[in-house]
Parts: C-alpha cells; structure tokens; sequence
C-alpha cells in the first residue's frame, strides 16, 4: 500500500462546474474539495485546510471577476503559482419535454447569465434571470423551480443532474474561454515561459504618475500582458492598478523593474510569478 499523501485542491462547487473542470485539467490525480463560494475557497487555502486553491480570475467576455481580484489585492498573502484557461460552452438546461416558450425563470451564476445576454434576449424575453451560487447550483434551483423553470449549466451537469439540454453552445461569444488561477504558499520556479502579476497604489495622483511606472517596462522592454484598475476601497477616487507583465520576478531584468515600481508606488504587492498557460 503507498503512503503517498494526495494534494488537496479547493474549487468553487458543486462537483460539475467549470472550476472543477479546470481544478480536473491542472491535477487529476489530486483530492478535489468543493466549496460554496470563491471566498470560502480562498480562505480554506489559507487555513491550510487545502494545500492550493484554483479560482477564476477573469473570462474573455466579461473581462475580471472582481471578487477574486479584490481578494488577492485585499485579503490574502497567498501566491498565483498557475494559470489554467478553460473554454466555456453554456447549455440551456430544462426539465424534460418542456418547450422554450413555457420558460418563465432562469437560473445561473451571474457570470453565465452575462455571457448569454444575447441568447436569452433573442429565445427567452420574458424570462426573468435569477443569480445562483454556481451554474451547477442553478440546476438544482431549476429543478426546484417547477416546469417553468431554466438553467444555464454544462453540458456535464445535465449528464450528472438528470437535466435535459434544449439548446447547447448559448454563449454570445463563440471563443468563450476563463482563465483560472492556481494559489498556494508559494509561487512557480522561473521556466522561461513565465508571466508575473502585481498589484501597487500611490499615495497622490498627478500627470504623469502611472506613465512612469509604465515607462519602468518600457525601458526595460518588458511586454505588459494585461493593465486594469480596482477600487482602493480606502477613499472616492483612489485606484489599485494590477499589471500581467511577461517574465519572471527572479529573471534580473524584471526584478529591476519590480524594484524600481516599488519605489515608486505607495503599496506594492507581487501576487505571483507562473508559467504561462499553455493555450
């Protein structure tokens, strides 16, 4: 018998959602833990009750699910060490042998209902939209829901749920795909595909301010993958900048750049430094 300890990854559940799906394609030989909410995951991560945590940080159509970004800025010293992009595919879900016209309520999680704005407008008018925890949770508030009732889920948990697909493939955006990101104590070792992601604030704004903290990539010739802002939550009108820059903390020519924001910046944080992922 081998005395090999499984890893212990948390996700957004229930079993069936597309954070399963993405915690499955990064260790499918670990535990897998479900949990109820992304903050509930993050926090078992940090408690130690899961060795990693993998949550979804933004999609191609909605751009950044605020919840997570406003943990790893606010809330939490754990590390992005992956990243895991998963294509999305939104089925309508009924119960069986009900028509679309009879559809008064759909379920799902905000994410989803967003990212169908276009089907549900066109098919489903008259149809009011109803927040779930999870898109698997809607199923389950679709079947609670009587007849009339709708859900947007997967295809895998009408399979697992005993719902009924009556349209697939209801995304507005055909490439509809999430990016998923790993948290641990730790980040990743350098592998020479990597990307680096931080956070930093300034204590007083003025022309030029953020310009110069750009310019510190720029000289460098660092590309910068991704720039967004979030509310400091400390005053109206104070902004936390997050940037995705290519490279690794430890590679010399980023750490200089790091070093210099830092000097800069007000608050710094570095959230992480991962491989990039492979898609």
């Amino acid at each position: 018998m081998s005395d090999t300890v499984l890893p212990r990854v948390g996700y957004l559940g229930p079993p069936g959602t597309f954070s399963e799906q993405a915690a499955v394609e990064y260790d499918p030989a670990a535990v897998h833990v479900a949990f109820g909410d992304i903050a509930t995951v993050v926090g078992a991560a940090d408690a130690g009750e899961v060795d990693e945590a993998i949550v979804p940080l933004e999609n191609s159509t909605e751009g950044a699910v605020t919840l997570t970004t406003d943990l790893l800025v606010h809330h939490t010293d754990l590390r992005i060490r992956r990243e895991v992009v998963v294509p999305i595919h939104h089925c309508l879900l009924t119960a069986r042998d009900v028509a679309l016209e009879e559809v008064r309520v759909v379920y799902s999680h905000p994410q989803a209902i967003a990212q169908c704005r276009g089907y549900l407008a066109r098919h489903l008018p008259r149809a009011e939209t109803v927040a779930s925890l999870s898109t698997v949770s809607a199923v389950h508030d679709m079947a609670a829901g009587g007849r009339t009732a709708a859900a947007i889920s997967s295809r895998r948990a009408a399979a697992v749920l005993g719902a009924s697909v009556a349209t697939a493939n209801i995304e507005d955006v055909p490439n509809n795909r999430t990016r998923f990101v790993v948290l641990g104590r730790e980040d990743a070792r350098p592998t020479g595909r990597d990307k680096t992601s931080i956070c930093f604030d300034f204590s007083a704004d003025g022309p030029g301010t953020l310009h110069g903290v750009l310019g510190k990539l720029a000289d460098r010739r660092i590309n910068m993958h991704k720039i967004e802002s979030r509310p400091a939550k400390s005053s109206l009108g104070q902004y936390i900048f997050l940037i995705d820059m290519e490279g690794h903390r430890q590679d010399p020519v980023v750490a200089e750049a790091l070093e210099s924001i830092r000097a800069r910046a007000s608050s710094f944080k570095i959230l992480g430094s991962y491989p990039c992922a492979s898609s």
